[in-house]
């Protein structure tokens, strides 16, 4: 039955108590000091030949009297629980169950899974990972040192421009783009998170280049133009949503709508900056909340693993990832309300359709999805969309399972029920 596999193991719920906001940010370099392995996906990486921008960990951190959340971007394809645990260790001033960390999903970082090969080995680099564990951390400090008083500005909207769309099926995506901007009392940008789906992959791995891909340039340009520091979190951007770096004066097969695309990094920086552009428009006319809530609720969650690669991956890993004797995973699920916004964490890359279900389900004027967040394992499908169709089959093929997106929705909705309304 379904509900064998919802673990109510541990529920944590950070009530509201009437106190002044504060918000503090930081961001810390995530770049190896030697060109490494770029991962794409599963399977071995490939080495660049060179880079292109910073790869970062960036952390934002509210405190709202005894109750602190932090939020956390990395740079990386994903980072599953086993990481962000050593991560949590090195935070104690934070409780782990309010610390989400999310990846961008950037197709040009070092693995931070260990995927192994077929003779068993991997090319992630184990003293990276660390690494990247060390240096979340010290953003995370950083930022709880760096807290002051704060307001927030939130806004959702419609990004519009040649951004993103759904591989699979072009019109299939959220254009919705959501952003969170902490000012300071006398209005200066202490940062600004955007939050919208997207994959980043306008280099890829074929690219050869080392890079934090479009995000690099989203964030440099918020920097510039509003100040404070800039961050993204993605969405539900599984199966496929990914940039739009789509040439279309050169079309490869104009009756299924494919076409050559543009991997360059003056297309990233294109499609970075005018992400960044609509973040401003669309946040621009809000008023800042002087005085917003902050709830935090935690949600421990089991999937079964019925997927043999995905098996194979968690049982050959080194970095040794948690399992149970019923061959499923345990990981961690949130539900966070900052003023007006509710967020919800998702941990893979769900597909749009499961985001739009979730976010209709949602008490929040604002709804967030944070995907890749707290763990990374893979695609997550509804039943009726697993392995239904061929161009599912790669996506079908790196989930845990069929009843992955019928598991997430279940937790997702007790989640929500339990939880007050974001207002």
């Amino acid at each position: 039955m379904l509900r064998t596999f919802v673990c109510l193991l541990a529920i944590s719920f950070t009530t509201y108590v009437h106190a002044e906001l504060k918000v503090g940010v930081a961001k810390a370099i995530i770049t190896p000091e030697q060109l490494l392995p770029i991962s794409g996906g599963v399977g071995p990486g490939r080495t660049p030949t060179g880079k292109q921008g910073e790869l970062t960990a960036r952390a934002m951190v509210f405190e709202q009297g005894e109750t602190k959340v932090a939020i956390v971007q990395l740079d990386s394809l994903g980072f599953p629980s086993v990481l962000c645990a050593r991560v949590h260790k090195q935070v104690p001033r934070i409780p782990a169950e309010n610390i989400l960390i999310g990846s961008t999903h950037t197709h040009s970082a070092p693995d931070c899974y260990g995927f192994p090969g077929l003779d068993g080995k991997t090319s992630g680099n184990l003293e990276y990972m660390d690494f990247v564990c060390n240096q979340a951390a010290k953003a995370l400090n950083e930022a709880i040192d760096n807290l002051q008083p704060a307001h927030l500005k939130i806004a959702t909207g419609e990004a519009e421009g040649k951004i993103a769309f759904n591989y699979y099926a072009p019109e299939l995506y959220d254009p919705r783009m959501s952003v969170i901007q902490a000012i300071t009392p006398e209005g200066k940008t202490i940062g600004t998170l955007v939050n919208y789906a997207v994959h980043p992959e306008v280099l890829g791995t074929g690219a050869g280049l080392l890079s934090p891909d479009l995000i690099g340039p989203l964030c440099d340009k918020l920097e510039a133009d509003l100040g404070g520091m800039g961050m993204f979190m993605n969405g539900a951007q599984g199966g496929m949503i990914t940039a739009d770096n789509r040439n279309l004066n050169k079309p490869t097969d104009p009756i299924k709508g494919k076409f050559d695309d543009i991997n360059t990094w003056d297309e990233c920086i294109r499609i970075g900056e005018l992400m960044a552009t609509e973040a401003q428009r669309i946040v621009a006319k809000a008023q800042p909340q002087k005085d917003p809530a902050v709830v935090c609720k935690s949600l421990e969650v089991k999937f079964p693993v019925t997927s043999e690669l995905m098996w194979i991956i968690i049982l050959g890993s080194p970095l040794k990832y948690p399992h149970n004797k019923d061959k499923t995973v345990t990981t961690r699920m949130n539900l966070v309300n900052i003023g007006d916004a509710q967020i919800l964490t998702i941990p893979g890359e769900a597909l749009p359709n499961i985001g739009y279900y979730l976010k209709r389900h949602m008490k929040g004027k604002h709804t967030l999805l944070f995907g890749l967040t707290n763990d990374a394992f893979g695609y997550i499908l509804t039943k009726v969309d697993f392995n239904s169709f061929t161009r599912y089959d790669y996506i079908s093929r790196t989930s845990l399972g069929e009843m992955t997106g019928e598991v997430l929705i279940e937790s997702a909705l007790t989640l929500i029920k339990e939880s007050p309304a974001a207002k």
